[in-house]
């Protein structure tokens, strides 16, 4: 190679060397107060920003993201709201970045050009007195309540007497507001007291050891194990009965007999019984029942019903109440009883009709047979004759016979029927076969002597459907 040729190559390399030594150092004076090539912080691009630039890219993105307050999970599930804006929060990535910056060496920026994403976490700070406002306003129930205010009592719920002790399991509010302060100074927007919360025990005086200890005899009063079954109703005798029995000393209290146990109301005891009586007995009472018309029929008396033996009950309910109490009883608990009926319906029960009956609309002159629930025979009837003050009575009542082949006898005539249901006394259920037409008004002038006549196809099936007992709803 010839001297000429050298000279040039090494002039142009040292040119090049010049300008890239020249651009190295530029960039490098360059990044002197600016993140150097490839700096990513928190997942934003910060190459060539300066720190108080990146400082606002990091503290919107952080705003963003932050779900604006801490919220306080109660104990009983309830959440409440600490507003971050409220308490003046404040999000410094200066310090933190500052740091960082101050770790890159601009004339070594190359280095970086493969860093990876830098986590900066901010110096968090608020205002102390727009915090302890804010705090204060949030859990202000908690804040007003005062340890005078915390008591100890008895009170008559539905469920019975419970005991209130508002001294047990106190939260602490005053210890928790400095640690969910330090929980929002360390980035945390989450505080569950039932997990983390601060509880303590007030001290009871002398009177509230008294209501425990009488809680105690309470409570174990209310323990009854008794339970009444009425069809598919259950009526447990149970705190919310047996504590109306419990006589009341007119100070808070209760009466104490000279065993030193509480003292109770036997009278009580049968009231309850006279109540279960009149909740039960449907013999002769007053029903509402939902009609195939669509509409809700009253309907008063009748034969069918249940009807059980409340004298007989009371003395059980009583003698078996006090082998309970006093330990004496020697069978299981809880104990179910069945009690005696003097008369019983097709089933037990505040619902005793169920949903497999007849229905015999008066007013629209139609019978209806429901079996479980299903309509099974629908048909027009004629019923007891108005005019002649022969209307066929509205009731409960029930079918307690079948006879095919019988001759109704009254005053003046004499029928012939196939088939004869008797619902009440002389009133039943049978086919007419000296009549041409049913239904419409034909009950008003010319209806029968009080039985519900039915047509002799209609009638024929419903005597082999219909069981004895079948309840029998009548009505206008």
């Amino acid at each position: 190679m010839s001297t000429k040729k050298i000279i040039i190559i090494s002039s142009v390399t040292a040119v090049i060397l010049c300008i890239l030594a020249a651009l190295y150092t530029g960039l490098s004076v360059y990044y002197a107060d600016r993140f150097s090539y490839g700096t990513w912080n928190n997942g934003i691009y910060c190459t060539g920003k300066s720190v108080p630039e990146a400082a606002e890219l990091l503290e919107a993105q952080y705003r963003e993201n932050s779900g604006g307050c801490m919220a306080v999970t109660m104990e009983d599930g309830s959440v409440r709201q600490l507003d971050f804006e409220a308490i003046g929060l404040q999000y410094d990535f200066l310090q933190p970045l500052e740091a960082l910056k101050a770790q890159q060496d601009p004339w070594l920026w190359f280095q970086y050009l493969f860093a990876r994403d830098n986590r900066i976490a901010p110096v968090i700070s608020m205002d102390e007195e727009a915090y302890e406002r804010t705090y204060k306003k949030c859990f202000s129930d908690f804040c007003q309540k005062y340890e005078k205010d915390y008591c100890v009592y008895i009170e008559r719920t539905t469920e019975g007497y419970q005991l209130v002790n508002d001294k047990k399991h106190v939260w602490d509010w005053e210890t928790d507001e400095a640690r969910i302060k330090e929980a929002i100074l360390s980035g945390r927007e989450n505080f569950d007291l039932a997990v983390e919360g601060t509880y303590q025990d007030i001290p009871l005086s002398t009177e509230e050891l008294r209501t425990l200890d009488l809680w105690e005899d309470v409570k174990e009063f209310q323990q009854c194990d008794i339970i009444y079954h009425f069809g598919e109703d259950e009526e447990p005798v149970n705190g919310s009965v047996v504590c109306d029995w419990l006589i009341p000393d007119g100070e808070g209290g209760f009466v104490y007999d000279e065993d030193g146990r509480l003292a109770w109301d036997k009278e009580k005891l049968e009231a309850y019984m006279d109540v279960l009586a009149e909740r039960y007995n449907t013999l002769g009472g007053i029903r509402e029942f939902h009609s195939t018309r669509g509409d809700t029929v009253t309907i008063e008396g009748g034969t069918y019903g249940n009807q059980f033996q409340v004298k007989s009950e009371k003395k059980w309910l009583y003698e078996t109440f006090l082998a309970v109490k006093n330990g004496t009883w020697t069978g299981e608990l809880p104990v179910v009883r069945e009690p005696e009926y003097v008369k019983t319906a097709k089933r037990q029960g505040k619902d005793d009709i169920g949903d497999t009956y007849i229905e015999i609309d008066m007013g629209q002159q139609q019978l209806y047979y429901y079996q479980d629930g299903t309509l099974k025979l629908s048909t027009p009837i004629v019923t007891g004759n108005m005019m002649r003050k022969r209307g066929t009575p509205s009731m409960v009542c029930y079918v307690y016979g079948k006879q095919k082949n019988r001759v109704l006898r009254g005053p003046g005539y004499a029928a012939y029927v196939k088939y004869w249901m008797p619902v009440k006394n002389g009133i039943g259920i049978h086919d007419a076969a000296w009549r041409d037409e049913f239904g419409g008004e034909i009950y008003k002038t010319d209806g029968s002597h009080g039985c519900i006549n039915t047509p002799d196809e209609a009638m024929a099936k419903l005597y082999e459907m219909v069981e004895i007992g079948t309840p029998v709803v009548m009505f206008y």
